[in-house]
């Protein structure tokens, strides 16, 4: 979506809080259009269209530390409102004359808030309230002007404000779901303090995405990687919508995928949506590739490296493509690339480098800035059928990166036939579409097991269930045990190769969903 396209919406300055991208999603929630920028953006650039508001995150420096994160202090001066969040508002404090300083005591986790003022930001709210904090910093003395708003029992200055400039400052995070009204508290700033209206639709999304692409591509071709996923397919359905036929839907089999899915994707694509598709089986060359590979950013780089070729190879065929479709989206672009605050990149993305180099093409991004269940919500409005909206993600390396150690057909056939069963017994149970992704991971570890009167030794599968929202974040799903014993017995029973299987209960972060 262009800037200039967007009437009514808040910038975010990524200061490298784990929690930023929650920050956008609860601007979202309330039906305004949010976008994340680098703490250091240029004035100009959020200028071009101004936001209605300004939130700053929080992070992980020491606000009085040498080359610690700071923002242009002309933001203080554009008369537009600010909501500084823990460091936010601690930056707030030191830039315009107070003192942080740190604490003896720090606070963490649930914390009681005691409201000094019940107005404006806190309209509504009982005299104290649940937030989550997370300083070992506090504001020691606040800065001519502001006032105190919010306390608690070992910080003082819980939340601060200057009511004539708009600048609230706050020392909990409201984006995380521990802190009771923390929606509330988004909303109060969003509609009273920033004025603003809930304009953010995603009808509105459809009509002006179909509008942009047509206008971008005229009368050229559009050739995208498709995975038979939900982001890749409403993107080409978009794309489709603006310009029919010239687009070209290619899918390639790495021979990583999971059982019956090259099938599957082949029927989805022609028989529902009838779009143009070049189906390559390439199994063979991307297994040779990855012969004797361990290491798993050489995996997901030598599976993205040999896709650019396959796919170069075949886009030759179609001649003259100037566009490249990609089914992007914003936790991609956050999660792949360092450019939006100081936070560091976890892992190479498959869907965001490499093909425009080599090919010179174009890359139309319609999702680039939609989370994964905002994409949800717009399948249903293109009326996708359940088993495709509610799809579980599957990473572009495929199950390169769920076999720990060298990549071997056996494995693979191994792994297909146990995630299989994981998704027939999470099915079965009724939590596929409560859980956002239910998986094996295969163990380069052999341990000794017993079957009938005969001694085994055999691989150990891990089972991975989370739970999240959009992937930034995720918690390990309490499955019920009739439920794990279900799974395990038939995965035992009935994959040769595996006499174990263990259950995951790590969250993210620290761990990633994905254990490579």
């Amino acid at each position: 979506m262009k800037r200039a396209e967007k009437p009514e919406w808040i910038a975010i300055l990524d200061f490298g809080s784990q929690y930023t991208q929650l920050i956008a999603r609860r601007v979202r929630e309330a039906k305004i259009y949010s976008e994340i920028f680098p703490y250091n953006v240029e004035i100009s650039t959020l200028l071009e269209h101004p936001p209605k508001g300004i939130i700053l995150s929080g992070g992980p420096a020491t606000i009085y530390e040498n080359q610690s994160p700071l923002c242009d202090e002309a933001i203080f001066e554009l008369g537009i409102p600010i909501l500084g969040i823990c460091y936010g508002a601690q930056l707030i404090a030191h830039i315009l004359g107070g003192k942080v300083a740190k604490s003896n005591r720090a606070e963490y986790g649930r914390v009681k808030v005691f409201l000094d003022n019940e107005e404006d930001i806190f309209c509504d709210f009982p005299p104290s309230t649940t937030c989550w904090m997370s300083h070992q910093d506090l504001i020691e003395d606040i800065p001519p002007n502001f006032e105190v708003i919010a306390r608690s029992e070992n910080t003082k200055a819980v939340a601060i404000v200057n009511r004539k400039k708009k600048i609230y400052g706050i020392q909990f995070h409201p984006e995380v779901t521990h802190t009771t009204l923390g929606k509330k508290l988004f909303k109060n700033f969003l509609y009273k303090i920033c004025q603003c209206h809930p304009s953010w639709n995603l009808e509105s999304f459809i009509q002006q995405t179909v509008k942009n692409v047509r206008e971008k591509v005229g009368a050229e071709k559009v050739i995208a990687g498709v995975s038979g996923g939900i982001d890749s397919l409403v993107a080409a359905i978009l794309t489709h919508r603006a310009i029919g036929d010239q687009l070209y839907c290619l899918f390639i089999n790495t021979g990583l995928l999971r059982k019956g899915e090259a099938e599957e994707v082949q029927e989805v694509f022609k028989s529902n949506f009838h779009l143009n598709l070049i189906y390559v089986d390439a199994a063979q060359r991307f297994l040779e590739k990855l012969r004797g590979v361990d290491d798993p950013e050489r995996k997901r780089k030598i599976v993205g490296e040999e896709f650019i070729r396959v796919f170069e190879e075949e886009a030759k065929g179609l001649g003259g493509v100037k566009y490249l479709l990609q089914g992007t989206l914003y936790p991609d672009v956050i999660e792949s690339i360092s450019l939006k605050g100081p936070s560091s990149t976890i892992k190479s993305h498959h869907n965001v480098g490499g093909l425009p180099e080599v090919m010179k093409l174009e890359v139309i991004e319609p999702l680039k800035y939609l989370f994964k269940d905002e994409v949800r919500k717009i399948a249903k409005k293109l009326k996708l059928p359940d088993e495709i909206i509610w799809r579980q993600p599957f990473p572009g390396p495929g199950l390169a990166i769920r076999i720990i150690g060298p990549i071997e057909k056996e494995k693979l056939d191994i792994l297909r036939e146990a995630d299989e069963i994981i998704k027939q017994e999470i099915c079965k149970a009724n939590l596929y579409k409560r859980v956002w992704q239910s998986f094996g991971i295969l163990l380069p570890v052999k341990s000794v097991g017993v079957m009938g009167d005969s001694r085994t030794y055999e691989f150990a599968l891990v089972l991975r269930v989370v739970t999240s929202e959009d992937g930034m974040t995720a918690d390990w799903a309490k499955i019920p045990y009739k439920v794990l014993g279900g799974i395990s017995s038939r995965i035992i029973n009935e994959v040769k190769g595996i006499n174990r299987v263990v259950f995951d209960i790590s969250s993210k972060p620290p761990a990633t969903i994905e254990w490579e």
